[in-house]
């Protein structure tokens, strides 16, 4: 599988957020309706580091929301915070679940999942998550496919390191379903990647190092989410290993 490293599309400006307005909200009865990111026809670069953390329904589990289409359970993107100890009650997940970890070490009843895990639980799975020690996840819900029915769990011991497309970088596909294509892409310092378009756009969460292209540096824990058929031309003066995920922006 080729999934090639790299972000986003032309113009793009500086600072934490780039995109359509950060939130709107409705309320429903007692139900909060968010919109928050959902054009997908929009470039969308936020440092996640600088937005404030909001507390979930459940005590000691709080989240950094990056886009949200729904009520609390609808389609959402978010790095979330487990405090030491805390457990979250058992849930379905209708159109799936994908987490990666980024610190400390994750739970539920089926294992225990370390920083540098990637998880896919499928749609129409179910799970009670927990962290005794505590942890940090980049987490999508709801955004897979309904046929799509594999369940697949790839930590750190797991990974088969393959050669990037260039020299420099290196490649370890984590899965696939139909056009879509998620990968951990590790940069070496001074690696470059030539100008590319990215059918079905292409998203990446940025896990370590600093990510470039011709628009601006992205730092450890930046989102950025680019449309389909946009173009960057990515490099990395110092190295980076990052976390893409290519093919699934084509409709919203």
């Amino acid at each position: 599988m080729r999934v090639k490293a790299h972000a986003n599309t032309r113009g793009a400006e500086h600072g934490r957020f780039v995109g359509e307005s950060p939130i709107s909200t409705k309320n429903y009865g007692e139900a909060n309706f968010m919109q928050l990111n959902t054009d997908l026809t929009q470039r969308v670069i936020i440092d996640t580091s600088t937005l404030p953390w909001i507390e979930t329904s459940m005590p000691g589990v709080s989240r950094r929301m990056l886009s949200r289409s729904g009520e609390e359970s609808g389609k959402a993107t978010s790095v979330v915070r487990y405090a030491p100890g805390t457990s979250f009650r058992g849930h379905d997940h209708p159109l799936g679940e994908e987490i990666f970890v980024l610190d400390g070490v994750f739970e539920d009843e089926f294992g225990a999942y370390p920083a540098g895990t990637y998880i896919k639980n499928p749609a129409g799975s179910r799970h009670s998550p927990f962290s005794t020690d505590g942890c940090l996840l980049f987490v999508k819900l709801d955004q897979l496919h309904i046929e799509d029915g594999e369940r697949v769990v790839v930590r750190p011991s797991d990974r088969h390191w393959q050669p990037g497309v260039v020299d420099g970088l290196g490649v370890v596909g984590v899965d696939s379903f139909e056009t879509t294509h998620t990968a951990l892409v590790s940069w070496r310092p001074g690696t470059h990647f030539h100008r590319h378009r990215h059918f079905g756009g292409e998203e990446i969460f940025v896990v370590s190092g600093v990510f470039e292209d011709e628009h601006q540096s992205y730092p450890a824990g930046t989102w950025m989410r680019s449309p389909h058929r946009s173009s960057h031309e990515p490099f990395s003066t110092q190295g980076c290993l990052i976390l893409v995920k290519t093919g699934h922006l084509l409709s919203p």
